[in-house]
């Protein structure tokens, strides 16, 4: 009975240092070789790169965002036209490790049915601005903006250029997101008349955070 116990037990010791050396090796395979920098870079060039990835404090304004909202909408088509109220909602998540933000925006489009459409904003460490593309379900093209933010925090304004399909040539929307409170917001777009080619004020969204 000793004998076997002590077969068992060297049995037991054995296994028990074999899964720890496979266990030292699987950490020794799956560890990361060190990055080697490319021919002529310095540490501070891959710093710099490091840095251009990093969120920061302009990430942290966009991240006010977030949540789900209800939209009440004001739309004209032109100067002087008929005004035309829907409602909508807003999804704003936060992506990327906060890096960017995505709003998914749904509702109804007046005399036009169903909308839905899909921004992501962000701020370019490198170019210092705040860039953004939007895409939706009554257009083809990506319209692709820059923003700036006003001093106080609380304006955000965008300029999206995208191709006017009337004009067939690049035109200008401006758009301004104010932040009123904690939990509203308004935006406006201001459009540029294909015909007389005047900013009208064409989309006015009252926003409120659903509970």
């Amino acid at each position: 009975m000793k004998n076997a116990r002590t077969i068992v037990t060297g049995s037991v010791l054995g296994l028990g240092l074999l899964a720890g050396a496979l266990a030292v090796a699987q950490q020794g395979k799956d560890k990361q070789p060190e990055m080697q920098l490319p021919p002529g870079w310095t540490t501070e060039d891959m710093q710099a790169c490091m840095m251009a990835g990093t969120p920061g404090k302009q990430h942290e304004q966009l991240a006010k965002m977030v949540g789900k909202w209800n939209a009440h909408n004001k739309m004209w088509m032109g100067p002087g036209g008929q005004e035309m109220a829907s409602e909508g909602t807003w999804t704003v998540t936060s992506i990327m490790d906060g890096r960017y933000v995505r709003t998914d925006v749904s509702g109804e489009m007046p005399g036009m049915g169903a909308f839905s459409g899909m921004g992501i904003a962000g701020f370019d460490n490198v170019s210092q601005q705040y860039v953004a593309d939007w895409i939706d379900s009554h257009s083809s093209g990506i319209m692709r903006g820059t923003g700036e933010m006003s001093p106080d925090g609380k304006t955000m304004t965008w300029r999206y250029t995208y191709n006017c399909p009337i004009t067939k040539k690049p035109t200008v929307m401006r758009e301004i997101l104010r932040w009123t409170g904690d939990n509203t917001m308004t935006m406006e777009m201001h459009m540029t008349d294909p015909k007389s080619n005047k900013e009208y004020k064409g989309m006015e969204i009252n926003l409120t955070r659903a509970k």
